[in-house]
């Protein structure tokens, strides 16, 4: 992709209209390819932590008397919950992803806050960190009579213990999108209210147990950085194609490369790097404005060919430019991570097979949303192959 070009799309606003269930496209005409993005599932929190150590270890066992990092919007109470849902978890070997799903599930829950009901009597009696009113709900994941006995569900060992059980018995937990996932397990009203937590999620399980949201599992073990070809993270994410990186974000020579160039031969699968929803799929005009994307393209033709974005929990929206054909997937379709959603090619302003990725933040299709790929998707635990 050529210095300074971007996708001429149109500006496009997602929106959940009537129900958590119904997403409505709205395009409005712009130009420049700026947008902001709404979605009811996928629309997340945002928060800053306290710097967190690039390490990823396979076997850090979580401290939940130790010290406790610092995050804006929890404090030190919440994350010590957290650290319980962990450590139970490693405690019954339920993969890092499991543990990410039931902090998100807890985050939404009871924003992990260990809560009374004021309809439940005997709830107020037991130590708590607030009182809350639904049905006869109690405790970090807001757990029913069913579940065990006031004392029990308001224990958070126990909570998270049941929790686990549960979703561990789900056929194919650790690879669906974090929400079905959670949704199995806790039959909510708002089922797909749990995905926008999922990003800072995989933060706190990264801050509190030593990098483990990095971890995928690959051949039954547990590896650090190694998420690519369909294997996903603990975060949620993996590698779109396993090339290596060659032109890389606003170098020197090219300031204006909003992302970067990942070689691999014509017809390479290219995946989604997490579960996320459409926003276009399209070929992208030339600076003709010729929608001329069924044939290779050439250097300072401009435009991204036939390209894909994807709005994903967080407000993170990933590009993929200079596809072969036609991308396999369609606006407001969700996709979840790892499925295919074109092949690489030469469309566009190219000069050869390779796949142009971006990553965005604040939901911000424009260069101003831009950052750098190569450190977000390392944080991921799926990183872009030869990069530094």
């Amino acid at each position: 992709m050529s210095d300074g070009t971007r996708p001429r799309g149109r500006q496009l606003r997602l929106g959940a209209l009537a129900a958590a269930l119904t997403a409505t496209l709205a395009l409005l005409c712009c130009t420049g390819g700026a947008g902001a993005f709404f979605l009811t599932e996928l629309g997340g929190e945002s928060t800053d932590m306290a710097p967190v150590s690039m390490d990823c270890k396979e076997n850090y066992r979580v401290e939940v008397r130790g010290k406790i990092p610092r995050m804006s919007g929890y404090g030190q109470v919440q994350l010590r919950n957290a650290a319980r849902i962990i450590k139970v978890g490693q405690e019954m070997k339920v993969p890092p992803r499991g543990w990410v799903i039931a902090v998100a599930t807890a985050m939404q829950e009871s924003r992990l806050r260990n809560l009374a009901n004021r309809t439940v009597g005997e709830s107020e009696d037991l130590p708590n960190e607030g009182v809350g009113a639904d049905h006869d709900s109690v405790g970090l994941f807001q757990q029913r009579a069913g579940w065990g006995t006031v004392a029990q569900r308001m224990t958070p060992e126990y909570a998270a213990r049941k929790f686990y059980e549960k979703l561990v018995k789900v056929p194919g937990w650790e690879t669906m999108p974090l929400t079905r996932a959670a949704q199995a397990v806790q039959i909510s009203a708002f089922p797909d209210a749990y995905a926008k937590h999922e990003d800072v999620a995989a933060q706190i399980v990264n801050a509190l147990a030593g990098g483990a949201a990095r971890i995928a599992l690959i051949d039954g073990r547990k590896v650090c950085d190694r998420a690519a070809t369909g294997q996903i993270a603990a975060s949620g994410w993996t590698a779109p194609i396993p090339g290596g990186v060659g032109s890389g974000f606003r170098t020197a020579s090219r300031p204006g490369h909003n992302g970067v160039d990942i070689a691999a031969p014509k017809g390479t699968d290219i995946r989604v790097a997490a579960t996320g929803r459409v926003l276009i799929s399209q070929c992208d005009p030339d600076k003709s404005g010729r929608r001329t994307c069924n044939v290779d393209g050439w250097p300072n033709k401009g435009g991204c060919g036939w390209f894909v974005d994807v709005l994903h929990a967080g407000g993170f929206i990933t590009r993929y430019c200079h596809m072969v054909s036609k991308p396999r997937v369609k606006v407001g379709q969700l996709v979840e991570a790892g499925t295919v959603i074109g092949e690489v090619g030469s469309s566009g302003n190219s000069s050869g097979p390779h796949l142009h990725f971006e990553v965005h933040e604040d939901e911000d299709r424009s260069s101003r949303g831009a950052i750098d790929p190569v450190p977000f998707m390392r944080s991921r635990g799926a990183p872009l192959k030869g990069a530094g």
